[in-house]
């Protein structure tokens, strides 16, 4: 090896040591089953681990385990799926940081229509504005509603979305109150959402 090559292998060394890093419970291609783009070809990048327990949980698989994965991996894995849509979601994609943040930018910048599902309780700051944010504002049946972090109400945009799952009438006027408490009709896109087994959609 010469002298010139050795700094440039050091570099690449010191490049892959830095890259980002995502804990990945599964890829997969399905139909998207809620929120705007409900019935379209997605891909779905679901990460590992979450701090919330929502009572309602249905993908507490998701807390743990998982494959530590480079983020060029996964994007490769991604864009082999040759899906315009690509859904981030958990767990809680965001308690990853800023690996998540890094891999909502790169899949933007591949041309891939991207959208992150994530709770009310982790900062939303610093998200690429290309991404799509759909996020499940916790109605008191979750166990969870008192982790909302109002901050991020204000870190909205027109196009992103509120999803309030709701368990009963107690959740549903619940929501109420807190659309018209923080004028969210006028911040963006309001959704509500049944809880499986426990709120009949027709009903709603």
């Amino acid at each position: 090896m010469s002298g010139s090559d050795a700094p440039a292998m050091a570099s690449d060394e010191g490049r892959s040591a830095s890259a980002p890093r995502l804990r990945l419970t599964e890829i997969f291609l399905s139909l998207q089953g809620e929120a705007r783009y409900s019935g379209l070809p997605t891909v779905f990048v679901r990460l590992t681990g979450c701090p919330l327990r929502c009572h309602y949980c249905d993908t507490a698989y998701a807390f743990h385990g998982g494959e530590s994965m480079g983020l060029d991996e996964v994007i490769e894995r991604v864009l082999a799926r040759d899906c315009r849509h690509v859904t981030v979601t958990g767990g809680e994609p965001l308690a990853q940081g800023r690996a998540c943040r890094a891999l909502l930018t790169a899949l933007a910048d591949a041309g891939r229509c991207v959208s992150l599902e994530t709770s009310g309780a982790l900062d939303i700051a610093d998200i690429d504005p290309r991404v799509l944010i759909v996020m499940d504002w916790k109605a008191p049946a979750s166990g969870e509603s008192a982790r909302n972090l109002e901050s991020n109400l204000d870190r909205l945009k027109a196009d992103d979305q509120i999803k309030f799952v709701l368990a009963g009438r107690n959740d549903y006027e619940w929501a109420v109150a807190e659309i018209a408490r923080h004028g969210l009709a006028d911040r963006c896109e309001l959704l509500f959402s049944p809880s499986a087994g426990q709120q009949d959609a027709t009903r709603l």
